[in-house]
């Protein structure tokens, strides 16, 4: 399981992105997207996950952070793909809950090779500072098509739209560290009666 990095770059008329991910890292981040709560949120990932994490975009920003936040989550949900590779030896399950104050969420993800998201979050408003809180769906969105992942993601309380959102953030990068964990008695097999993922 050495060596699980990716480096993937998405252009489109309306983004340039690139990822860097490596799955066995140390949480560190490094971000320069221009839209500076989707970095705080990708940073909770990282350190959380203990997964290095590097992302660049350049978007079009000056319509809004649509185009830039989802292009992210493709394109992370690319980088996540081709970094865990053939799954061999994976623990393939993660889930987490996370609590901040008066705040609770729970994510659950399987890196099952079919694409999936449940997300159920009601936020008391619209916006975190400058930041729509309607592309948080659209980046996990992005992210689990992606990466061929079924993601369940539960906000269960709160009434702080930012520890509302960082919470699930951080359960995220805690459910994927749990699942992307070498698991000792499966070396060498894939975590499935199929047989592959």
């Amino acid at each position: 399981m050495a060596g699980r990095k990716a480096t993937v770059q998405r252009d489109t008329l309306e983004t340039r992105i690139e990822v860097s991910v490596d799955l066995d890292g140390d949480g560190s981040g490094r971000f320069d997207t221009g839209v500076p709560f989707l970095e705080h949120m990708l940073d909770q990932v990282a350190r959380h996950g203990l997964i290095d994490l590097t992302v660049e975009a350049k978007g079009d920003l000056h319509i809004d952070a649509h185009h830039t936040v989802e292009d992210i989550g493709i394109t992370l949900g690319q980088a996540f793909a081709q970094a865990v590779g053939d799954k061999k030896g994976i623990r393939r399950y993660g889930h987490a809950y996370v609590p901040l104050d008066e705040a609770l969420s729970r994510v659950v993800i399987d890196f099952s090779g079919r694409a999936g998201l449940e997300y159920h979050a009601d936020f008391p408003r619209a916006r975190i500072g400058e930041f729509d809180v309607d592309l948080l769906q659209e980046f996990l969105q992005g992210f689990a098509n992606h990466a061929r992942v079924t993601l369940h993601v539960d906000a269960l309380r709160g009434n702080n739209a930012h520890h509302i959102a960082e919470t699930i953030f951080k359960a995220l990068g805690r459910a994927m560290r749990m699942a992307l964990e070498a698991d000792a008695r499966m070396q060498g097999k894939t975590p499935s009666t199929k047989g592959s993922l």
